[in-house]
């Protein structure tokens, strides 16, 4: 396995959902219990406001007040990323701000686009990143994700690792990510401090074999993740194996068939959250798919469908 820099944050970093009620409010008391029930569930930390969190469905007001009241409920049980992604250099450094203020332990955020077509050069990517180093003390993240459309290299992510104070962290969500986090962690070397996998954990064995420090899942089974990470940590890679093949049937349905809304369904089955709904126009879980998800889950017995019952 590779070798690199020992990491602040490592381990299962699930995404925190985003509760609403059944007509599409904020639900911060299903926040706060899915955010208990995601601690309790093994999660080494968490990570809020992402795509998983439906963060584009979000007013800038309520991204504030979901950064706030998630931070001072989870009270340093565990550290929190906040994604504070914005195609603006200046408002998305002001969301760092604001993050690390509240007590985020570290920023996620994607490179700079809009829409299908709106981009920037790499020179202005370079600075993007920077500006955001220069405006907080805390990690910076680079979500990887081909939702942003724009191609990162592991070339120039390793540079902007060596060369950019913050920036240590990367999550890599695109096709073949074993080999670019492989490529990543040479190039990058002590500079890369956490190499990390995304996707559900779909690519996580593989992932992990590149030397992938961190995980960051869906949130609806991080008990189940753990069996995995936790056991490829103590060198037991075997036991790892079976626990990802066990686990992998409920993976590969979040990642290909539920995926967003697939934590909240099975939060909402064990009784741990009023309401799955997701928030217009995202279109709530086919039923059909929902009965798949659920019979997934339930051969496993994760903690999900328990804890709240």
């Amino acid at each position: 396995m590779p070798q690199t820099p020992i990491a602040r944050y490592k381990g299962v970093f699930p995404v925190v959902p985003t509760i609403f009620t059944s007509n599409g409010e904020l639900d911060l008391v299903g926040q706060k219990r899915c955010v208990d029930f995601m601690i309790d569930a093994g999660s080494n930390g968490l990570c809020i406001l992402a795509n998983f969190s439906e963060q584009f469905l979000l007013s800038d007001a309520e991204r504030e007040v979901l950064t706030r009241e998630i931070l001072l409920h989870v009270a340093s049980r565990v550290p929190v990323i906040v994604t504070t992604t914005h195609f603006s250099t200046s408002v998305c450094a002001a969301r760092c701000r604001q993050a690390e203020d509240l007590g985020a332990a570290m920023v996620m955020v994607m490179p700079p686009y809009h829409g299908a077509t709106f981009r920037v050069s790499e020179a202005k990517i370079f600075e993007f990143y920077a500006a955001l180093s220069d405006a907080i003390d805390i990690p910076i993240m680079v979500q990887d994700a081909p939702a942003s459309g724009t191609v990162l290299s592991a070339a120039f992510l390793a540079r902007m690792a060596r060369e950019i104070a913050q920036l240590s962290y990367f999550k890599i969500e695109t096709a073949g990510a074993a080999s670019k986090l492989r490529e990543l962690i040479a190039l990058g070397g002590s500079a890369v401090e956490g190499p990390w996998d995304g996707e559900e954990a779909i690519t996580l064995m593989p992932d992990l074999d590149a030397g992938a420090t961190g995980a960051m899942t869906g949130g609806g089974y991080p008990d189940g993740i753990r069996q995995i990470v936790d056991a490829y940590v103590a060198g037991r890679r075997a036991d790892a194996q079976v626990a990802y093949q066990r686990w992998l049937p409920l993976i590969n349905y979040e990642n290909r068939q539920g995926g967003i809304l697939t934590a909240k369904v099975l939060m909402h089955e064990g009784g741990i959250i009023a309401s799955p709904a997701a928030r217009h126009p995202w279109p709530d879980m086919q039923p059909a798919v929902r009965t798949g998800l659920l019979e997934t889950a339930r051969a496993l017995d994760p903690m999900v469908l328990r804890w709240g019952k």
